[in-house]
């Protein structure tokens, strides 16, 4: 199989993956919303999940992708090394885990009430056993990306996406509140770990003669590359956690509710271009070991063409959209959101960038460079919402998420430029061009968004300014008609 074909199988598999995960979740964030939760208790369970998200740094670190690091490198020059880099990551991993789930029991009573949200105490034990479920799907994602089969982290990430959707909503209707929408996460995730520990055994561990002794450094060298990998992860983590529960103490769970909603309509757009970083990500790293440079920059340079492609008319189209989207798509109760889900359209763009950068960079062995700029931009949101949020309450969050993260954004860009010299001057006449047709497109949307009276109406609006983008970049040579055919197919 080639490059190129390794690259867009696990393209469509990890976006087939990306897309379940976008399906289901959206599914259960409607049925939260709109049916099963108040605006309060959807505000809290997004509190303690966000809360969790942060614990989960401490019980997994950087040990996930350093493991997949060593994997993809020892996989070229050293076969029988890569047993003893799974097994000792595993102890690693485990250990981690098992001492914050303890302790996650143990100070979670006294840090809540510290923090004033004694609401979240009765959680404790759901969020001790989310944090073994999040580790173990996080670390054999990761361990199959090292492995360069993309379509075995899709496996893992779709057996999570599947069964969290029937796990929360049954846990819930049996009237276990939010409580049993977070065992229903933990359910969903214990279940991935597991098939992805199946996986891990039987088609690879197993297929590999290990080594006599493992390389001497090993263990020193896991854990010293796992020490910038943690600090881009919690920074990373940290960045896009702390605003929610900020909002939560400073404010109130309903405006949590609120901002959880602008999130993840942003996240979800965002979704197909992680999916194809994902997949990009290892290649540029082969590519580079290879002295293949021009390859690699090509590489690059053409995924990041395709994201402004794609996600600068979405950026626009969700400015006009968002008022009906609200109101038709998660009620009147939610109309708060709005001006959130407007400011975090530019979120959308940067992410989106940042999603086919970011990883790349790790491969390419520059998870120092991107570990700085990460960290500091961490402090950054967090010193910023400190001081919006009071003023412009959910609003200040999104601001405060947008100017940090476009800054991060970019310097990834520029760290990589610094590895793989891409030509910019190309990307920007392909920025220009996408830009005209951004405009035409949005000129279309606003004609008819008067129109828009209910659900029907406002797909019909998106589908009229999809059709125009898609017949404006086709006419205007800026997408390639063939070369889209060829990978979804």
């Amino acid at each position: 199989m080639t490059l190129a074909e390794r690259i867009v199988r696990g393209a469509k598999a990890s976006l087939g993956a990306t897309m379940l995960d976008i399906l289901t979740n959206a599914a259960l964030v409607v049925l939260l919303t709109r049916v099963l939760l108040t605006p309060n208790e959807y505000g809290q369970l997004n509190f303690v999940l966000s809360a969790l998200g942060v614990v989960t740094i401490l019980a997994t670190l950087g040990i996930p992708k350093s493991t997949a690091r060593y994997v993809t490198e020892f996989a070229e020059t050293d076969p029988g090394q890569v047993p003893h880099v799974v097994k000792k990551s595993v102890v690693f991993l485990g250990s981690l885990v098992a001492a914050v789930s303890v302790a996650t029991l143990l100070l979670g009573r006294p840090v809540a009430n510290a923090l004033g949200t004694p609401s979240v105490v009765p959680y404790l034990l759901a969020g001790s056993l989310y944090v073994v479920g999040r580790a173990g799907r996080t670390y054999f994602t990761a361990l199959f990306q090292g492995f360069n089969r993309v379509t075995y982290s899709a496996t893992v990430s779709s057996v999570a996406s599947a069964s969290r959707l029937p796990f929360v909503v049954a846990f819930v209707v049996l009237g276990f509140g939010v409580g049993g929408a977070l065992f229903g996460y933990v359910a969903s995730g214990v279940l991935a770990t597991f098939v992805g520990a199946y996986i891990a055994y039987t088609k690879f561990y197993s297929k590999y003669d290990a080594a006599d002794e493992p390389d001497a450094d090993l263990s020193k060298r896991l854990l010293e590359y796992s020490i910038p990998l943690t600090a881009t992860r919690g920074a990373n983590v940290l960045d896009k956690k702390v605003d929610t529960l900020l909002v939560g103490v400073l404010l109130n769970m309903t405006a949590v509710g609120y901002y959880t909603v602008a999130k993840q309509v942003s996240d979800f757009v965002a979704a197909p271009a992680s999916s194809f970083g994902y997949a990009v990500s290892p290649a540029l790293g082969e590519q580079s070991s290879k002295d293949e440079i021009e390859r690699a920059a090509t590489l690059y340079e053409q995924s990041l063409e395709y994201v402004l492609v794609a996600y600068l008319p979405a950026v626009v189209g969700l400015v006009l959209v968002a008022d009906p989207m609200i109101r038709y798509v998660f009620g009147t109760d939610y109309l708060g959101a709005v001006p959130v889900v407007q400011v975090f359209a530019g979120f959308m763009l940067v992410n989106a960038v940042n999603k086919v950068t970011s990883d790349g960079l790790d491969y390419l062995g520059r998870a120092r460079s991107r570990a700085i700029i990460k960290s500091a931009m961490a402090v950054s949101n967090f010193c910023l919402n400190l001081v919006l949020i009071p003023v412009l309450g959910v609003v200040g969050a999104a601001l405060a998420t947008v100017a940090t993260y476009t800054v991060y954004t970019l310097s990834n860009v520029y760290f990589i430029h610094q590895e793989l010299a891409f030509d910019v001057p190309t990307v920007l006449r392909t920025l220009g061009a996408v830009a005209l047709v951004t405009v035409a497109m949005a000129g279309t949307v606003w004609v008819a968004l008067p129109y828009v009276s209910g659900l029907p109406t406002l797909f019909a609006t998106v589908f009229l300014g999809g059709a125009t983008w898609a017949a404006l970049s086709v006419a205007g040579g800026i997408l390639d008609v063939r070369k889209v055919a060829n990978l979804l197919t």
